[in-house]
């Protein structure tokens, strides 16, 4: 690997991912390209926007001509998707998108890849398991059981990716996250949504009863986790990466409010999202044995994530306006007035 293109790179997760590879590798040149959707923003990158190894294009993965272009262009020899449209609850109100970028997405991706001999890694989701019931943990060959419009289009990408291995030989790998939390996470996740309306002392719509369990991991860890599978994984293989550990999301919340000095009363229980997984829980035995291990725990990571909120106000004070707020009102309108009544 020389020229990596990493697709969703001025996302939050995918951008973690740039910073890390930069830092860490000398060279490496990276090649981001990202549509700038509402949840794409340079603003992520400013700690590498001068840096010569670094370069950004502004295009839609769905866009075969675009896509050929830039492989051509920076004569690219890695493909890292982390391209996607990433949140459950705007998956329900809209699938179309995810599907979209989710499924034909990654199908241009990878005949781009095949055509051009690249290596390709996709960045999958714990989701695509379904609910996992109290006292198992799912592996990797384990059934994909997708709940929501959103789990669905990246099980449908992962299953592009495995066929393109078998069917052509393609040189791939894929990951599959839990929870990510920590530095340029879009405010509409429930950590940063949180964190931010807790900092304003505004209420924190928190579903149902809030005894989902989640494993909360910090997105360096799993950076680091992608970077190894990249250089050691096993082609054709998967690889879930969590922290081992699980926390009731009503956890979460008391730990982020411990954290920033607020109240509890600050909770406010809302009518539960459709389809809710009640339990996600990962073996990450497989990845271990590469020789990774998460640095944070998931109370670590989400007192971290916290404070990150905290003094890092520049950053998300102007998102919280305009889409998001017409976003919020849609999202949990309806929610707290069910709760009223």
């Amino acid at each position: 690997m020389k020229n990596i293109i990493v697709t969703g790179g001025a996302g939050f997760i995918g951008a973690n991912f740039v910073l890390h590879m930069l830092q860490k590798y000398d060279n490496y040149n990276i090649i981001v390209y990202d549509k700038l959707t509402y949840a794409g923003n340079l603003d992520n990158l400013l700690e590498v926007a001068d840096d010569p190894r670094y370069s950004f294009v502004q295009g839609d993965i769905c866009d075969a001509e675009m896509v050929e272009a830039t492989i051509q262009k920076y004569n690219a020899d890695t493909i890292v998707n982390f391209a996607a449209e990433t949140h459950v609850d705007r998956s329900i109100m809209n699938p179309d998108a995810f599907i979209q970028t989710g499924v034909y997405g990654t199908y241009v991706l990878l005949e781009a890849a095949k055509k051009h001999g690249l290596r390709y890694h996709q960045i999958s989701t714990d989701e695509v398991y379904g609910h996992i019931p109290e006292g198992q943990s799912s592996v990797e060959t384990d059934k994909l059981d997708p709940r929501s419009p959103y789990a669905a289009s990246k099980a449908s990408g992962d299953l592009l990716v495995n066929a393109y291995f078998i069917t052509y030989d393609l040189p791939v790998t894929i990951t599959r996250g839990s929870n990510n939390i920590g530095p340029f996470q879009y405010p509409e996740k429930v950590v940063p949504l949180f964190a931010t309306n807790a900092i304003d002392e505004e209420p924190l719509p928190l579903y149902g009863d809030g005894r989902q369990m989640r494993e909360y991991q910090y997105v360096l860890d799993h950076c680091e986790a992608i970077d190894l599978v990249l250089h050691k994984g096993k082609l054709g293989e998967a690889y879930n990466i969590g922290t081992g550990e699980e926390m009731e999301n009503v956890q979460m919340v008391e730990i982020l409010l411990e954290t920033l000095n607020r109240p509890k009363d600050l909770i406010k229980h809302v009518k539960d999202r459709e389809g809710h997984d009640r339990r996600y829980s990962l073996n990450i035995d497989k990845i271990k044995a590469l020789g990774w291990q998460p640095r944070h725990t998931s109370a670590e990571a989400v007192a971290k994530t916290a404070v990150w909120y905290r003094e890092n106000e520049w950053w998300w004070r102007k998102i919280k306006s305009g889409e998001f707020k017409e976003y919020y009102e849609r999202q949990y309108g309806h929610r707290w007035q069910t709760e009223k009544e």
